[in-house]
This record gives C-alpha cells, sequence and structure tokens, in this order.
C-alpha cells in the first residue's frame, strides 16, 4: 500500500477541524481524484498524505513507513520521494524557468550541487524536456514573472514531473487554465503515472474533469469522507448530497443544492 491513513483527523491552530476520522488507503499506481465543495479539507488532506501537516490524531503510513515515527531526517527523505503540486506554486517572480524546474531534484541533491545550480544550471537539456511536455519549451529561460497563471501551473507541474517521484499529489492543478488546456494537462499527468507506476493523487473543483480522468473518487465534505468509489459508480444523487447547500457556482450542471442521502457504491 502506498499511501494509507487511518482515523486521521486534523485541527487546526484556531481550532478548526479540518478533517475528522478519515479512513483511506491507496495501492501502487492507483489514479484518484478527491473532490468536494470549497472548505471540504480537500488540501488539507493532500498535506497529511505529503507529511507536510501533521495528524492531530491518527497514523499515516506513506511508501511503507510511518511518517511521523521518523527522524526528521528520515522523514525528508522520506518527502523527496513525494512530488505535491501546489494550486498557486510557490516561484519567486524573478526566478528563471529553467531553476524553477530543476529544483524539484533539490530533495535528492547535496547542499552544494543545489547551491551550484542556483548559480548555474545543471540539466538544461532536462529540464527542457520536462517543458516541452507541458508545451512550454520555449519559456526555459522566462522569469516566472512573465507567465500567466495557467502557464506558472505549468512550470509547478514540469518541476514534479522533473522530481520523477513515486507518488505525486495535485492540489488543484488546473484551476487557472482554460478547460481544453486543464483536460490536456491532466491527460499528461495520467499517462506520466500510468507509464511510471505512479501513484496519482489530485483534488479537483471541476467535477466532469475529475470524471473523466480518474478511475477512483473520493467525495470529501465537512472533513469527512462521504464516498469512496469507481468513477463510474459516482452518481447524480451522490454529487446532489456532497454539493448540497454549496453557496458558489455548481462545478457541474449534474449537481443540484438539494440534501439527500448518500448512496452506498
Amino acid at each position: 500500500m502506498t499511501l494509507r491513513l487511518t482515523q486521521g483527523s486534523l485541527r487546526h491552530a484556531n481550532g478548526v477541524d479540518a478533517l475528522r476520522g478519515v479512513d483511506l488507503q491507496i495501492g501502487v499506481g492507483e489514479q484518484v481524484a478527491i473532490i468536494g465543495p470549497s472548505g471540504a479539507g480537500k488540501s488539507s488532506l493532500l498535506n497529511l498524505l505529503a507529511t507536510a501537516l501533521r495528524p492531530s490524531s491518527g497514523e499515516i503510513e506513506v511508501l511503507g513507513e510511518r511518517a511521523w515515527h521518523l527522524s526528521a531526517r528520515q522523514r525528508q527523505r522520506l518527502r523527496a520521494r513525494i512530488g505535491l503540486v501546489h494550486q498557486a506554486p510557490p516561484l519567486p517572480p524573478r526566478q528563471r524557468v529553467v531553476t524553477a524546474v530543476l529544483a524539484g531534484k533539490l530533495g535528492q541533491w547535496s547542499l552544494g550541487k543545489s547551491l551550484l545550480n542556483l548559480l548555474h544550471p545543471l540539466d538544461v537539456a532536462g529540464a527542457r524536456a520536462a517543458l516541452a511536455r507541458l508545451d512550454l519549451g520555449e519559456k526555459l529561460f522566462a522569469h516566472c514573472q512573465q507567465l500567466s497563471g495557467g502557464q506558472l501551473q505549468r512550470v509547478g507541474i514540469a518541476r514534479v514531473l522533473y522530481q520523477a517521484p513515486e507518488i505525486l499529489l495535485a492540489d488543484e492543478p488546473v484551476s487557472a487554465m482554460d478547460p481544453v488546456m486543464a483536460g490536456h494537462t491532466l491527460s499528461i499527468l495520467s499517462r506520466h503515472a500510468r507509464e511510471h507506476n505512479v501513484t496519482l493523487v489530485a483534488s479537483l473543483h471541476a467535477v466532469d474533469l475529475a470524471l473523466s480522468h480518474f478511475p477512483r473518487i473520493i467525495g470529501l465534505r465537512d472533513g469527512q469522507v462521504l464516498f469512496d468509489c469507481a468513477s463510474g459508480q459516482v452518481s447524480h444523487e451522490m454529487l446532489d448530497a456532497l454539493y448540497a447547500n454549496e453557496k458558489l457556482q455548481s462545478p457541474t450542471a449534474a449537481v443540484a443544492p438539494l440534501t439527500v442521502q448518500i448512496p452506498r457504491c
């Protein structure tokens, strides 16, 4: 099992419960989408799986390791095997795209090599190849501040592809892209995961993208898993209940603000 969360809960410093008693198992090479309304706990769950946050209670196992029973150094090595794509990648505006992509290997390089890379890119060909997969090869030496939001998201994805992790976690990775580019980018992520037997878990607001690109769907609401099904088993009634009383615009026409019982998968 690549990822296992047992009765995982997360309480923020302000006392708000982001996750409550979540049980989750994800195997090697699985591709899973997490959907749910704003504030459901999707980002918190991904950060928990990435070991960026420690659960308030419960146990998390990543790549066969009980993450929070490791030393800080061991946990850092574990994190180098996990790739996390942020909705808004933390890319310094003045940083060149080539440097941003090569930063994917910083967790695997020595300190000296990492510092040298800041002065002179050590693997221009590797960065160019990763960017070319996202149709950004011509932006290799551009500065991040010259890119649009959608382009920055693709640079963040290219960085994780260059990292070549065993687990790829993506938090709303296509939210700033138009529908065509979003679908194209998710296809690239899915193909990469299949070809390299990488476990892929992504949170998505667009239900139609989740259903069309991921074989397994987890519905999260109020910090709890409402359903965990094959995409073909997710019904309109299940989506109705998941997004019931959602004040934002419904992410798909099939979702209506109705309160109904969640059917079993």
